[in-house]
């Protein structure tokens, strides 16, 4: 049985003594002509995964930051199918990096979900993370998902109580997303002890790599999260406000979000 990117790449990560840095970016965002120069970028300053968000126009798991992500990639016309499209293109040079999409249901459903399992499975995508529904509404929509070898990742908050922990892994694959902290993405209210505790509630229940996000912006943040029993630690907000601040400045936001990326790469590397 031919073993998924995401499988591989924790697999590769685990063998190495490391953990997966996995940055996410608005599709389209900062500059939707250069969205898969910012791929390979990410990639060639250490990220191992790349989670390409899907702008949308109520995006209630987000901070303003992202929010504003999307509302500037979705006043330039970005949709479903430029993500899409960017990952094909990513692919043409890159057929190693596990590339998952993130973001709301309401963009694949008008999509069409044959349509959407497809075509991710022609432009090479890896995994699909909906935010806004719970698993018992995407089960077949994962069906459809997993007979085209594509993973669905799920969201476990701090606040899922233990029984539904046990639900949720069971229909998960690819990884398991742990959500940091109660509240929206760029929050910065970081409880490790917290984070520790819910990660071994979690691997009573799964073997799956896990994943940790929200709230993590710095490299002290990313070395923190490294040192529990994560798998990975997913950057976001302070991705994005980084390159923000660049066009802001008329600098270069693949050239400041590459030396961003470097220095959450060197930190996740001391461990």
């Amino acid at each position: 049985m031919q073993v998924s990117r995401l499988e591989h790449r924790f697999k590769e990560l685990k063998e190495n003594g490391k953990k997966g840095l996995i940055p996410y970016i608005t599709g389209g965002d900062p500059c939707p002509d250069r969205t898969v120069e910012l791929m390979h970028a990410l990639v060639s300053s250490g990220a191992d995964i790349i989670e390409l968000g899907v702008p949308f126009s109520d995006p209630i798991a987000d901070g303003p930051v992202i929010q504003k992500a999307s509302e500037r990639a979705l006043a330039k016309g970005i949709c479903l199918k430029n993500c899409l499209d960017w990952v094909e293109g990513f692919r043409k040079n890159d057929d190693l990096t596990p590339v998952i999409m993130m973001g709301y249901y309401n963009p694949i459903e008008r999509f069409g979900l044959n349509n959407f399992s497809q075509r991710a499975l022609e432009v090479g995508l890896d995994g699909v993370l909906i935010v806004d529904c719970p698993p018992e509404e995407l089960r077949d929509f994962s069906t459809k998902l997993s007979k085209k070898k594509i993973d669905t990742i799920y969201l476990i908050a701090p606040t899922t109580p233990e029984r539904r922990i046990e639900q949720i892994v069971q229909g998960c694959s690819g990884y398991i997303y742990y959500v940091s902290l109660k509240g929206v993405t760029g929050a910065n209210h970081l409880d490790l002890s917290e984070v520790t505790s819910r990660l071994k509630l979690i691997r009573k229940y799964s073997k799956l790599p896990i994943a940790v996000g929200f709230g993590i912006s710095s490299k002290e943040n990313v070395k923190n999260v490294a040192n529990t029993i994560a798998d990975g630690v997913i950057v976001g907000s302070a991705l994005i406000k980084i390159m923000e601040k660049a066009e802001a400045e008329r600098k270069c936001p693949i050239g400041e979000a590459s030396l961003f990326m470097k220095g959450l790469s060197e930190a996740i590397n001391e461990i």
